[in-house]
């Protein structure tokens, strides 16, 4: 999620300190994306440079509240009018970690993927005993998001696990920058 974006968003609604954002960011989310302090304050920094958010005076208690601009709005109405691409989206660790421990010599894939299988299932479990809770229709579609990614990636493991059953390693190795080297030695002899 961009913290840029979510901050503007709790900006809309008027003005926030630090300490406000993040815990109304928390809120909102469920705290299943808790925000560091301080990337709160140097996400709000960077806003302020941008001219997206307006820093006021600070209060008397030593907070200084921030509101947003009219730019800001701008760039808050033009990403709730995007599509989120995929490839706006962090890597996918577990699909590197599984390809490269094809490829690890030593490496019981097997067990990788039945590891990550039970660590999935228990946060599905603990999701799913959230959800008895009734909550602000927010928090709901936060964590049935999550719930639904789960359930995504169980299936994607099952997948997994059957693709193992009809694998043949490849004998061949993995080019190198040597190898690489010394093929284009051969090719011009």
């Amino acid at each position: 999620m961009s913290i840029r974006h979510g901050l503007l968003a709790l900006l809309e609604r008027g003005q926030m300190y630090g300490y406000q954002l993040r815990s109304a960011f928390e809120a909102e989310t469920g705290a299943t994306w808790p925000l560091n302090i301080g990337q709160v304050y140097t996400t709000l920094t960077r806003l302020e440079r941008d001219g997206l958010v307006r820093g006021l005076p600070e209060h008397d208690g030593g907070q200084r509240p921030y509101e947003i601009t009219a730019e800001g709005r701008t760039e808050l109405a033009l990403w709730f009018a995007t599509p989120i691409a995929h490839a706006d989206r962090p890597r996918d660790e577990l699909a590197i970690k599984l390809a490269l421990a094809l490829t690890t010599p030593g490496v019981d894939v097997q067990s990788v993927v039945q590891t990550q299988r039970s660590a999935t299932m228990r946060t599905l479990q603990q999701y799913t005993r959230l959800k008895k809770d009734d909550g602000e229709l927010p928090w709901r579609l936060v964590l049935d998001s999550l719930i639904f990614q789960a359930e995504a990636e169980l299936r994607w493991l099952d997948h997994c696990e059957a693709s193992l059953v009809r694998f043949v390693p490849s004998t061949s190795p993995v080019p190198t920058a040597a190898s690489a080297e010394e093929e284009n030695v051969h090719e011009r002899a």
